[in-house]
């Protein structure tokens, strides 16, 4: 089975096509023909080893990758699902060692899978499972009320857009930030506020918000630099495992993805927000997985909008 991955860490050079085996199928799992693969920043903590702290990767390779889309090629003993082989599909993965999402071929649990959206290419359905979930996932833990305000960095972002959006969806008031030429785009995703992208967002936020919002969403990774937008008691989701450093002001989220990999009713909704336009699905780009160090190069220069995807035949 072909598959992308490393044997040597390091950039996007690192990339190059594999053959693993197949993985066996178990109880309460199901296995996908990928189609698509996106492709995401924490994809790179596999590729240059920062996941791996023996400095080796494992085994025959490490192979990244957190969202699939395909169809469903097998159903294991003791899955109870209304789905059928051969049905449009999308899923999260876990990457550990070789189990990633760049392949032809994966085994995941049943809930970890759900129907793609109803029309969705598989490329854009390929870009929904992970940053879903941990959009779903930071405003879960924040647990703000109908009428608080939140803030998000990295608003024009697949993960800041989602979060935005979900937002905006559950009542609160929502201030984004966004650089000249997005702010349209995240005034779409439903934003109350707009105030420009830099180190000064807390600065910014602050003149909409004097007191300070009631939580916050950091997409952009700007970790203490944003924390001054946010009031006395008031939240930080965070996404790279962040705790605050000692900051005992506020209340820190670090949101693990793997804790809800398979909360089928989390990724049902986000099926059925996709496919009532609440959840915008942005491709940048579909790029052959052959050239994945490709699509690595041009996610590390910046810049991009929506996900590049992997085409896997």
């Amino acid at each position: 089975m072909r598959a992308i991955g490393v044997t040597e860490y390091g950039g996007p050079e690192a990339l190059h096509e594999i053959d693993l085996p197949a993985e066996p199928l178990g109880a309460g799992q199901v296995r996908v023909r990928v189609r698509a693969a996106a492709v995401n920043p924490t994809d790179t903590y596999v590729v240059n080893g920062a996941r791996n702290k023996t400095g080796v990767p494992r085994e025959t390779a490490d192979v990244p990758g957190m969202d699939v889309a395909g169809e469903l090629l097998e159903i294991g003993p003791e899955v109870a699902t209304d789905l059928a082989v051969g049905d449009a599909v999308m899923g999260v993965v876990v990457p550990r060692d070789q189990h990633g999402a760049y392949r032809e071929d994966v085994v995941l649990p049943a809930g970890s899978v759900t129907r793609a959206p109803a029309g969705a290419s598989h490329a854009e359905a390929a870009t929904l499972p992970m940053n879903g979930l941990t959009a779903i996932r930071a405003l879960d833990q924040l647990a703000l009320a109908p009428g608080e305000t939140i803030a998000v960095t990295g608003a024009a972002g697949t993960l800041g857009g989602y979060v935005v959006a979900l937002a905006k969806r559950a009542g609160l008031v929502v201030v984004a930030d966004a650089a000249d030429k997005d702010v349209e785009l995240v005034r779409s995703f439903g934003a109350d506020h707009v105030v420009p992208r830099g180190d000064d967002v807390a600065e910014r936020v602050r003149e909409v918000f004097p007191d300070g919002v009631d939580g916050l969403v950091d997409g952009a990774v700007q970790d203490e630099k944003v924390l001054p937008a946010v009031k006395d008691g008031g939240g930080v989701a965070t996404v790279r495992f962040w705790k605050g450093d000692g900051n005992d002001r506020l209340r820190f989220h670090p949101v693990v993805v793997a804790e809800v990999a398979e909360r089928h009713d989390w990724l049902e909704q986000l099926r059925e927000l996709a496919e009532a336009g609440v959840l915008e699905l942005r491709v940048a780009d579909v790029v052959p997985a052959e050239r994945a160090n490709e699509a690595h190069e041009r996610l590390a220069a910046g810049g991009v909008r929506g996900r590049l995807v992997l085409d896997l035949g």
